[in-house]
């Protein structure tokens, strides 16, 4: 951005602290600008009619919310909660829209990411109808892994606490699965529980799991 530009979007930005458990927005309400994460942890999820949650995907430092519904000019069509205390700005609609229409970089990195989030939610797709939920959750693991595990040797342990049903929410299945699931890759040696925690041991094996070859 030019420099002027970016004094307009600071200009115009509120910083704000955000707890465990706060509600960034709700699906169905109008977006009157958008976020961006300074730092923290958001889930965005949808919540079905029967009251459980499908976590789409853990939002972190870096990351845009919100700006596909803000430029469809459509409702939210989904909801974010912060999982882990956050640091995020906002961006008034007006500000967001006159840097994004006068800056082809900018324009380009937002159009950029749009297409990202349609092919992610294609493979979620796929996934849900060809993989079973031991597949799916190995492969879960192995995202949390990568994006949030801390190094420990051999092992590497996800430095970010996720109860069983955000889990599950995740795999989309039931909570029930998802504790039996993990009691089973704790015997195979693939992880390792501490409390809520969990410590992954043996990343081949769950990408062999997971059917996951990258």
């Amino acid at each position: 951005m030019s420099e002027a530009q970016v004094c307009t979007i600071s200009d115009h930005k509120n910083l704000i602290s955000h707890r465990k458990g706060q509600i960034l927005y709700y699906e169905g309400t109008k977006p009157l600008g958008i976020f961006c994460i300074n730092g923290g942890v958001v889930k965005i999820y949808k919540t079905a009619s029967n009251g459980k949650e499908q976590i789409l995907h853990l939002a972190q430092k870096g990351d845009f919310l919100g700006y596909s519904a803000l430029l469809g000019e459509e409702n939210y069509t989904n909801s974010a909660m912060i999982i882990e205390d956050a640091k995020i700005c906002f961006i008034p609609k007006e500000s967001f829209l006159n840097t994004l229409f006068n800056n082809t970089p900018f324009f380009k990195r937002i159009t950029k990411a749009l297409s990202h989030e349609i092919g992610v939610m294609e493979e979620k797709l796929t996934d849900a109808t060809q993989k079973s939920i031991r597949e799916r959750l190995a492969y879960v693991l192995l995202q949390l892994a990568s994006c949030y595990g801390v190094e420990g040797g051999e092992s590497q342990r996800i430095d970010l606490v996720l109860s069983r049903e955000e889990i599950a929410g995740m795999v989309g299945t039931a909570t029930e699965s998802v504790i039996r699931l993990l009691s089973e890759f704790k015997k195979d040696n693939l992880i390792d529980l501490d409390g809520k925690r969990i410590i992954v041991k043996d990343k081949r094996g769950l990408a062999r799991l997971s059917d996951f070859y990258a």
